[in-house]
């Protein structure tokens, strides 16, 4: 086991020097102690300097909500409230500071302007006064002479915020902003005009994640319970911890427009036990991330329950290849995870091939009754109908030994059939308008292009146009409007659409994704998905099995609002626009993100501005809420702010955004182009306004120091299977694009950057769960084992990382590769594979032998690895391990002449993003000719 020491943290008498993040020093009031914010729901424990798996041994977290308060629960009372806050100061990260001279920095923050929570002592005037803070500092970076490139930098979090204590209704806390895991801004400094903003040539937006877990069970988010509801009567705004109290707090006045309202007189009596509470204990005045009970005024009709109508593909196709019989029995498998704790779910089967074969679910006469399920057919799928007015859609709990007798016998149904159509238009609009009344999910499962009725599809001409200027207008962009225009339907009845493709041929998932894009929705690519491969089917299984258990939120919309003179004006991610400010969901889901561009309309006058994203929706379990996310950001009129405060990973998620939707308009080349001439305005922009003195041509290739890893995932992304110049299959470059424009920012950097693991030279602890030893006050020893095992550290994805001898595991979000060079010791092997004959052990999608931690510990600390990184609680994603042999000077010659494996290298390789691949550069020769550029 690792192990570490714990100690308890001292107590400062005055305020020392703390490392940075861009220069930008983290508030701490003198006396407190040290303690660092733990993930929501977790329990704070000190960290010891140079702690494994954290850089200089800070902690990341930051912003946090008080831990250990449970879902829903009101905060603590209020004198452990003020011991949470005394005890909860953030320690940011040293990034990287060339200059190890610097200025003494500023305490934020003074304890003696502080009063007690229950009556602050300042208003709206006073805080309109307030001096500006120094914000974070700005520090060069030579791009050039900073290769390789130091990849720890994306782990670490956004540059801080820093806005005034008494923004907030509780001074000093350190939960009334939102985390960046919820609520991220490209900025965290806000130019005071749009004239600057454009002079900076820096996107500002808004990264809005409202779940961040697939199950709810999973968050730690503070529920308002009692359908106390205050919002601004002129925005519309909810009353969040941001907001200022006056008429002896009889009043709000909103952050966000200026208005004044009246705090309801039900904020400080509880109905329900005739008892006086304090206000300031409301979750809404202390947590950045709330969640509202709704009262019946927010509910146009009951709640609705959970609807599934599976559509499944019982095509020849569908039963040769498997595909019928695992969704059928996953589905089966998968029923008791279904959200439906109320006892409400309604489910339904439609069979499609060039008919529609539904199943009617009759009232049982006995209890073995077995004749209860009958298949009715509909072969008229120009207009289809529903054959009978009942039982097509049932409860699944009334009806569960029905439904399971079905999903057992379904592929017997279908076993003889000889048709290889699949008319999917018509299968839609059918389920359509089986649920469309109430609203809910059509989760199709399809083998086969569509090929019959209405929304048939063709075969493009990939030959002809895959890697061609034109790629974009013919092969990635929808070939019948029937789909978007089918979409924006179903998004007014609430009803999503999902899809799960496996086709061995061409499917047009550029058409077909158009389906769950409006929807809000997700597309699933299987390709050359086979049940014979066991991998396959694992797969399928469980990424079926964890999207039907989603706890999804239903008839939701989602607002952003800010504060005056600023507007939300572009939106990007799978959902329909149905205003200039409404995005519509049928249901919400919990896996994916959503990117809200900002524009700023007049000048701005205030120190701070505040934006707040609500979703409304309704439960699986039937109540309708509202989930409010808070954000308060500085403003500055000086450019070095402005950069100094840019959050290199929530840019480049709205940079992929802005060139995919630039390579579907225009071509892929001019997407690749709009990335790099981003990278070109802003090195001359620091070069010119920021650096000064020598800005000759033969200066450094320099940029601030939090953006120093734009350029490198800006250029990755320009290789990315969506992006890249060379030819790629249609459906695999479609899948990609999707991809890119859905993952949350952890995931998607990871699949523009793959990260790579060294696994011969990792440390003794590596895979293993870590062992802490404790040290209380009195210097007592207690042991415990970290829930979390010790993960390796990153290495650069690049070759220049790779020993001849060494064995690595690249990460690049959808799938594992676990590389063995060619020259790698045959004692390793034997440890990892049970052989030392290196080309004996099985290539390709496969798994690792399973041998116990007493017959290899090094293989079982590989699974640990391996099954860490498939361990994900907010995406239904499961990792495919590729074995891949690297080649070696004394390879045989049959072996390196294999075109499987010499296909999985190049496929392996293509993850070496820093390397030069085909006919694209390498990130250094991409530097030698971007500081050309610049200088010209």
């Amino acid at each position: 086991m690792s192990k570490r020491r714990a100690y308890p943290q001292p107590q400062y008498a005055s305020q020392p020097s703390y490392p940075n993040y861009g220069g930008a020093t983290a508030p701490v009031t003198p006396g407190q102690p040290m303690q660092p914010i733990q993930p929501m729901g977790q329990p704070i424990q000190p960290l010891s300097p140079g702690q494994p798996g954290q850089p200089n041994g800070q902690p990341t977290q930051f912003n946090q909500p008080p831990t250990g308060q449970p879902i829903g629960q009101p905060p603590q009372p209020m004198d452990q409230l003020n011991n949470q806050f005394q005890n909860m100061n953030v320690n940011q990260f040293q990034y990287n500071q060339p200059n190890q001279n610097q200025p003494p920095q500023p305490t934020y923050g003074n304890p003696a302007s502080q009063t007690s929570y229950g009556a602050p002592a300042y208003n709206q005037a006073n805080y309109n006064q307030t001096p500006s803070l120094p914000l974070n500092q700005l520090y060069p970076t030579d791009l050039l002479r900073e290769l390789p490139p130091s990849i720890s930098d994306l782990q670490l979090p956004p540059p801080p915020i820093i806005v005034p204590p008494e923004v907030s209704v509780i001074p000093n806390s350190t939960t009334s902003n939102a985390p960046s895991e919820y609520f991220r801004s490209t900025l965290n400094v806000v130019p005071t005009n749009n004239s600057l903003l454009k002079k900076s040539k820096l996107p500002l937006s808004l990264i809005v994640r409202p779940y961040t877990a697939l199950h709810e069970n999973d968050e730690n988010v503070a529920v308002s319970v009692d359908t106390i509801i205050s919002r601004c009567r002129r925005c519309r705004a909810y009353i969040n911890p941001f907001i200022t109290l006056t008429d002896q707090g009889k009043r709000w006045r909103c952050n966000l427009c200026n208005l004044l309202n009246d705090i309801p007189m039900a904020f400080e009596f509880d109905q329900t036990t005739n008892v006086a509470k304090d206000k300031f204990q409301r979750p809404e005045l202390n947590y950045a991330i709330t969640e509202f009970v709704a009262p019946k005024e927010y509910l146009a009709r009951v709640p609705p329950p959970i609807i599934y109508c599976f559509i499944i593909d019982v095509s020849a196709d569908a039963i040769a290849t498997g595909l019928t019989s695992t969704v059928t029995r996953t589905i089966l498998e998968s029923l008791d995870r279904i959200p439906n704790n109320n006892n409400l779910a309604k489910v339904a089967f439609i069979g499609v091939d060039s008919s529609l074969h539904y199943f009617k679910f009759k009232e049982l006469v006995k209890e073995d009754d077995e004749a209860n399920i009958e298949m009715l057919i509909v072969s008229d799928i120009d207009e289809p109908f529903l054959p009978s007015p009942d039982g097509l859609l049932v409860n699944l709990y009334e009806n569960r030994k029905s439904i399971e007798k079905l999903l057992i016998d379904f592929p017997l149904y279908f076993e003889n059939t000889a048709n290889h159509s699949f008319a999917l238009g018509p299968a839609l609009k059918a389920g359509h308008k089986m649920i469309s009344s109430i609203g809910g999910k059509l989760i199709t499962f399809a083998s086969i292009l569509p090929n019959i009725g209405e929304g048939k599809l063709m075969v493009r001409d990939e030959e002809g146009n895959s890697g061609k200027p034109k790629e974009s207008q013919v092969l990635l962009n929808a070939a019948d409007k029937f789909y978007k225009s089918f979409a924006v339907e179903c998004n007014s009845g609430q009803v999503t659409v999902d899809l799960f493709c496996t086709s061995s041929k061409y499917q047009d998932i550029a058409t077909l994704s158009n389906l769950p894009r409006y929807t809000a929705g997700q597309t699933h690519f299987y390709p050359a998905w086979s049940a014979s491969t066991s991998e396959d089917v694992t797969k399928l299984s469980k990424e079926i099995s964890e999207h039907i258990s989603m706890e999804i939120a239903l008839e939701a919309v989602l607002r952003v609002r800010a504060s005056s003179g600023v507007r939300a004006s572009g939106f990007y991610g799978n959902f329909f626009n149905r205003s200039s400010d409404l995005c519509s969901f049928p249901t919400y889901p919990r896996d994916q993100s959503y990117c809200i561009e900002v524009s700023i309309e007049e000048t701005i006058a205030k120190p701070v501005v505040y934006f707040q994203a609500a979703v409304l929706h309704s439960t699986s379990f039937g109540e309708r809420r509202i989930r409010v996310m808070n954000l308060a950001l500085p403003t500055s009129s000086k450019l070095d702010d402005i950069y100094a405060s840019a959050d290199q990973l929530a840019i480049t998620n709205y940079l992929t955004h802005k060139a995919i939707e630039k390579g579907l308009n225009s071509s892929l080349p001019d997407a690749r182009e709009f990335l790099i001439k981003n990278i070109i305005d802003l090195v001359n922009v620091y070069k010119k306004e920021l650096v000064g003195g020598n800005i000759s041509g033969s200066s450094p290739l320099q940029l601030s120091t939090n953006l120093r890893m734009l350029p490198l995932l800006l250029f990755s992304l320009t290789k990315h299977v969506g992006l890249r110049g060379e030819r790629v299959p249609a459906d695999h470059r479609a899948i990609a694009l999707n991809n890119l424009t859905t993952l949350p920012i952890p995931h998607l950097i990871k699949y523009i950057y793959p990260t790579v693991y060294a696994l011969h030279n990792m440390a003794d602890g590596c895979g293993l769960p870590e062992e802490i030893v404790e040290v209380d006050d009195e210097g007592k020893e207690s042991t415990v084992l970290s829930p979390e095992i010790l993960m390796p550290e990153p290495v650069n994805s690049s070759k220049a990382s790779f020993d001849s001898y060494g064995l690595y595991l690249i990460d690049n979000s959808s799938e594992l590769f676990l590389y063995v060079s060619g020259d790698v010791v045959p004692g390793l092997v034997q440890d990892l594979f049970g052989t030392e004959n290196l080309y004996s052990i099985p290539t390709g999608k496969t798994q690792l032998p399973e041998f116990s931690f007493e017959e290899s510990e090094f293989n079982y600390r590989v699974r640990q690895i391996i099954g860490k990184l498939r361990e994900q609680k907010d995406q239904i994603t499961w990792k495919n391990l590729f074995v891949v042999i690297g080649p070696s000077s004394n390879e045989p010659i049959e072996i390196s002449s294999q075109r499987d494996l010499m296909a999985l290298r190049m496929w392996a390789f293509s993850c070496l993003v820093e390397d030069k691949t085909g006919t694209e550069s390498s990130y250094r020769d991409f530097l030698t000719t971007l500081k050309s550029r610049v200088a010209q």
